[in-house]
Parts: C-alpha cells; structure tokens; sequence
C-alpha cells in the first residue's frame, strides 16, 4: 500500500473525529473511498481495528484530532504526531499492524518539524545553531548534556553550528545510512534513495557509515560525498550554489534538462517530467522555487519545448515538457 494513501486514511479518521463534521466533508471522504481500491483498502484497514481504537473517541484524544485541523504550525504538528501515535500503539496492542516496511513513512510524519512539499522553514535550535529544512523534509531533534543529535528523516537540510565543533557534546546529523559529525560551521545533508549526500562548505565533516565504522572518512570543506550505511564514496567538488534552494532558488549551469526537472519536481505538487528527446538540452540561470509555473514557461520559451499537460479521469495532473512539435495537451 503506498505511504501516502495510508497516511491519507488516517488523516480522514482524524477529520471524522471533529464534533463539527460538514456535509461537505463527508462527501469528500465518500467520494475519497470511491475514487481508488487502494483508498477503500486502506479505510477497510482502518475500520478493521474500529473497535480497539475507541479511546480515541475520549474527550483527550477528542482535543488530540481538534488541534491536528486546527491553525498555526506547532500545534499542527504536535497534534498530529500524538494522535497518529495513538493510533498506531493501538493497532499494535490489537494485533493488527501495518506492515514494517510501511512504518517508516510515518516516522517523517510524526517527526519534530516536517516541511510541505514547496515549503522551506529555518530552526534556530536550543544551542543557537541553525537549520533550513528544505521542500518536503523532516528532522527529529534530541538536545542534551550528553548528545547535539539530529535525525534526518526524510528531504535536506542545511546546517549552521553557532558554537565550537570540537565542543561536548558533539554536533551530529542521522540517518538511517550512518552519521555526520560537524567538524566545521557549515554543511549540508540530503538522505535520498537509500544513499546520504553530504556537501560541506565549511570546516570538514566525519562521515561514520552505520554498520562500517572502519570505513569513516573526514570530508573537507568544498568536498561532496555520498554514503550508505557500508561505504563512502564519490567524493567530488561542490560550491555554494549547490544550497542555492536555501534562498528560494535552483541554480542551473550547463544542467541537462531532465535533471534540472528532477530537482524542480521536489518542489511541485504536479508531477513532472520531460521526454527523453529533450531531456539532453541543456539549462541555465537561477530559477525560483516558489514558481514552478513560471519556471516552466521560462524553459518553454528558452528551449523551444512546450509544456504537455495530462489529465486523468479522476483530475489527477502531470505535466511534461516534449518537443515543440507535439501536441499541447492531452486528456485521458
């Protein structure tokens, strides 16, 4: 079952759970089931363990589901990560549970901060050190006498100490590849497809591979790595414009152009892609990520490609740019 189908499920159990319910969301949730097998899979799933889950109904977990739909950050946050906990430890006293390789999705959803996707958002953390979590991130964060830790979740982050490197305790980003222990300012930390990518800019950084501790490297200033949790490998050079997102852009030279939609698509709520026929064409500038629209008019008129919209039945979009001989649209 995909992450976020599941997710969505028991986002609507939440909603359901309000003591206002409007008929409009009502429909929603009803049109919701009927729209996919998948979405009615997962609320069957849901319903399946109904009975144990009638604590959530208390006047607690009541407030729980309130402050989950209700406005500002941290009490979205909180109330979703405790209501989705609760949701969770009463699956599994039940017997009933998602499998484990579908846990793992609700670990960046219940994370301390979390980012939308096109959303970027600063943390200045207890120590006064700084992180920027870039579009669709999230960060579990554990501050103590004994650990300056970070768990990267999911997405990028990246990160400004405040205070001496070689200080107690540590300074560390996680990930589930091993960890990245600050020996310098400035760097940044990006977890995709079972591999960590590290860019330091400052400094240097010690790389601990989680299950090859023999195998940790120090990665210097202006240096860019990738690990998993066996090896550390590809070192090669980066330069500032690499965090280029921390400001609101993406920075392009020479970038071939299905790339260059590869790293836009992180940003956009509709899928993208190009065809392979254009994909070799190459783009540069510096192109903001709050406007993935405009970004893609701007390659349409640069690259003599046009923007190929498909719609699906049930309004799902995706957008892909193909030779400008091609059709403008297409609709199935």
């Amino acid at each position: 079952m995909a992450p976020e189908v599941a997710e969505r499920a028991v986002q609507w159990l939440l909603e359901l759970q309000a003591p206002d319910v409007s008929p409009e969301t009502l429909a929603a949730w009803r049109d919701w089931r009927a729209e996919h097998p998948a979405h009615e899979s997962a609320w069957q799933r849901i319903e399946s363990v109904n009975g144990r889950l009638t604590h959530l109904a208390s006047p607690h977990n009541a407030a729980i589901a309130r402050a989950t739909l209700a406005p500002g950050r941290e009490r979205l946050a909180a109330g979703r990560r405790q209501a989705l906990k609760a949701l969770v430890l009463a699956a599994g006293v039940g017997g009933v549970a998602w499998g484990a390789h579908e846990y793992i999705p609700w670990h960046a959803w219940m994370a301390d901060y979390r980012t939308a996707v096109g959303e970027r958002r600063t943390l200045v953390l207890a120590d006064g050190s700084e992180l920027i979590l870039n579009t669709d991130s999230a960060v579990d964060v554990r501050f103590d006498g004994a650990q300056r830790l970070v768990r990267l979740l999911a997405g990028e982050i990246l990160v400004r100490t405040a205070n001496a490197w070689d200080s107690t305790p540590p300074f560390v980003v996680e990930t589930s590849q091993g960890t990245a222990l600050a020996l310098g300012p400035r760097y940044a930390v990006r977890v995709q497809r079972g591999e960590t990518d590290v860019s330091v800019f400052a400094g240097a950084v010690r790389i601990q591979p989680a299950r090859n501790a023999a195998r940790a490297q120090v990665v210097r200033a202006g240096h860019r790595v990738r690990y998993t949790a066996n090896a550390v490998m590809d070192d090669r050079p980066v330069d500032d414009a690499a965090v280029a997102w921390s400001e609101g852009y993406i920075v392009a030279r020479g970038m071939r152009l299905g790339d260059f939609i590869d790293e836009l698509a992180r940003y956009s709520l509709v899928p993208l892609a190009c065809d392979p026929e254009v994909a070799g064409l190459r783009v540069s500038g510096s192109f903001p990520v709050g406007d993935v629209g405009r970004v893609l008019d701007t390659l349409s008129m640069t690259l003599g490609v046009r923007i190929k919209t498909l719609t699906r039945f049930w309004g799902a979009r995706s957008v892909r740019l193909v030779p400008a001989t091609a059709p403008g649209s297409l609709r199935s």
